[in-house]
């Protein structure tokens, strides 16, 4: 009967054996990859560990420059799952609790925006991690704004930074950008556009030559939003802003109601404003000063939440203001 010792030596032996052909697998993968022959592979094992060194540092170079470049450009907003009513083909379980859904109608929820399937019970407990796919999200204008912007690994929403390059770069002298309104159907010709190709969507000169048409799909895209920019849950602090009278007042309410908003909103709306601003600064040319631009984008980015007509209707002047502050103090609020 071998002995203890003559086990290990042969455990050991076996190790070492595994170790030798799991290091030769590795070497003939990476020589294969630097497109270097067999034999020449056999007859260098002298370069094999120096050249193991420098592609494991290669490696893990580019997975830190990917980390990095992945924090810089991609913002983690936070987003919760858009679930709705849902009756499964087939045997179904929960993605949550992992447990069989049961019954042959209505059986749980499906998010439409990443298509998590959970019971209707677990949709409560769900954490707000929706990670919105392009095969659920096919379409720009009218989707929520969060989902499009992490649907598509962006910081704003495509058509908001699309348009606002185009129309900066030949349409800030144009004498009355934002309120001269474009032909309706060349604009919705630019909606679809949007819907169909993504940022693909060719909205040059040489397809729009009229800025008009820019700025009124960008106007459009606010208004389609089905929850405002600014949203209805901000909305009445951003009124009371403008109903203060006194000025650092309002600054310090309307700091407080940019908290209110989502990060991918608040990040938009910093976006259009500095955008404004800078129309502003030709004001000679196109004649649209922060107050025009509060009547023309006022009623654009806030909707009131009450159904009420009246009280909305009184509304309209404040928002103008608020835009106006906004505009005129966006280097300090945001």
């Amino acid at each position: 009967m071998p002995s203890k010792e003559s086990w290990s030596g042969q455990k050991a032996n076996r190790t070492a054996v595994h170790n030798s052909k799991q290091e030769s697998r590795q070497r003939d993968l990476l020589m294969a990859a630097l497109g270097m022959r067999p034999g020449f592979q056999k007859s260098s094992v002298t370069i094999w560990q120096p050249l193991k060194l420098f592609a494991y540092s290669q490696l893990t170079s580019l997975v830190r420059r990917a980390t990095l470049k992945e924090n810089e450009h991609i913002p983690k907003y936070e987003k919760v799952h858009s679930f709705k009513v849902h009756t499964f083909r087939g045997p179904h379980w929960c993605e949550y609790c992992a447990n069989f859904m049961w019954g042959l109608i209505a059986q749980g929820v499906k998010c439409a925006d990443c298509g998590l399937n959970v019971h209707k019970q677990c949709s409560k407990m769900v954490p707000n991690d929706c990670k919105p796919d392009l095969k659920h999200v096919k379409k720009v204008y009218s989707c929520d704004l969060t989902t499009l912007v992490k649907a598509h690994f962006t910081k704003r929403p495509m058509v908001v930074d699309m348009c606002i390059r185009e129309i900066e770069s030949r349409g800030l002298n144009s004498e009355g950008l934002y309120r001269v309104s474009g032909f309706s159907d060349l604009i919705e010709d630019v909606k679809m556009a949007f819907d169909r190709d993504g940022e693909k969507a060719d909205i040059s000169v040489n397809m729009y030559e009229d800025i008009n048409i820019i700025t009124g799909a960008l106007k459009l895209y606010f208004r389609d939003l089905p929850i405002p920019l600014i949203t209805y849950d901000a909305y009445p602090k951003f009124i009371e802003s403008a109903k203060s009278t006194d000025h650092d007042e309002q600054l310090e309410i309307l700091h407080e109601a940019l908290n209110l908003l989502p990060p991918a909103h608040c990040e938009t709306l910093h976006y259009l404003m500095a955008h404004l601003k800078r129309v502003t600064l030709h004001e000679k040319e196109n004649l649209m000063n922060s107050e025009n631009l509060g009547i023309v984008f006022g009623p654009t980015l806030m909707r009131a939440p009450e159904l009420d007509a009246m009280a909305a209707l009184n509304d309209i002047r404040y928002q103008r203001l608020v835009v106006e502050m906004l505009i005129k103090n966006e280097d300090i609020l945001f």
